[in-house]
């Protein structure tokens, strides 16, 4: 397997296809999954002559499940990390959820010539926990509740996700997929609980504000308005406003897990701003 070294020892594994001299792009997976969630845009992309990169977060997936280090910060850092190891330039990152949060933070600290553009999917920023600066925010009992499903029954607690809101499958007309809930669950199960409980607390309490407003590159925002984890309303306008190249892009009805259910929109839209 590949992996890099974070500046703690834990290894990070990461996958990298495509021709070393073709345009970049680097996909950051949403909490608990790992790069594996990305399969659809990987291929798609591969497909176009790009180079693919996605790695697994710590903890999450095949890379190493330390005790510690699983803050916003920290996985910024590991990014970097993994970007100076391939030496990438111009590089395009893409986050889905708690991996657009990721890529927020990378981005605005990122050394000159890294980023070319980001795309930021169904994704946490500016800051998802309701607070005195951000009162139509989810309250805090809320991700209690996710700490205490995930400490008693992990297993059973990642079924109820992927079966109900994260694929909007809980609506009345929804399209059932079998295949996307087993998939979750696998990749969620192949990461630390330790990691994913603190995870939990990186991605709904994190303030992205002043990452947002120090981002120089364009950055596309894509948010499905029936988001039933991250609510549009408090993320996709919000942070297109903060950006100062940002770029909104609504899509009507769509969930959370839209790169999975709609991947046949998602997809292109991606390619047209990468290619713009």
């Amino acid at each position: 397997m590949s992996t890099v070294t974070a500046s703690d020892g834990t290894e990070i594994f990461y996958k990298d296809w495509g021709p070393r001299d073709g345009e970049t792009v680097v996909f950051h997976h949403g909490w608990p999954l790992s790069s594996d969630d990305w399969d659809s845009q990987l291929l798609y992309f591969l497909g176009q002559g790009f180079r693919v990169i996605a790695h697994d977060r710590r903890g999450h997936g095949r890379s190493g499940q330390p005790s510690d280090g699983h803050d916003m910060d920290t996985y910024a850092a590991d990014v970097a990390t993994l970007t100076d190891a391939l030496d990438l330039r111009d590089a395009v990152h893409i986050g889905h959820s708690t991996g657009g949060g990721e890529v927020a933070r990378y981005v605005a600290r990122a050394k000159p010539g890294r980023v070319a553009k980001a795309v930021l999917v169904s994704s946490v920023p500016p800051v998802m926990v309701k607070k005195e600066s951000n009162p139509e925010g989810t309250p805090i009992e809320v991700f209690d509740g996710f700490r205490a499903s995930l400490a008693a029954n992990r297993a059973q607690f990642y079924i109820e996700v992927a079966e109900g809101p994260f694929y909007g499958f809980n609506r009345p007309d929804a399209e059932v997929s079998q295949g996307l809930i087993d998939r979750w669950w696998a990749l969620g199960m192949a990461g630390a609980a330790n990691a994913h409980y603190e995870c939990i607390k990186a991605f709904s309490e994190t303030d992205f504000t002043e990452d947002l407003r120090q981002i120089e590159v364009p950055v596309l925002v894509m948010h499905g308005t029936d988001d039933q984890v991250v609510p549009y309303a408090d993320a996709g306008p919000k942070s297109a406003a903060l950006l100062p190249d940002g770029t909104l892009k609504s899509y009507e009805g769509f969930p959370h897990g839209m790169l999975s259910t709609r991947p046949e929109v998602l997809n292109p839209g991606l390619l047209a701003f990468i290619r713009s």
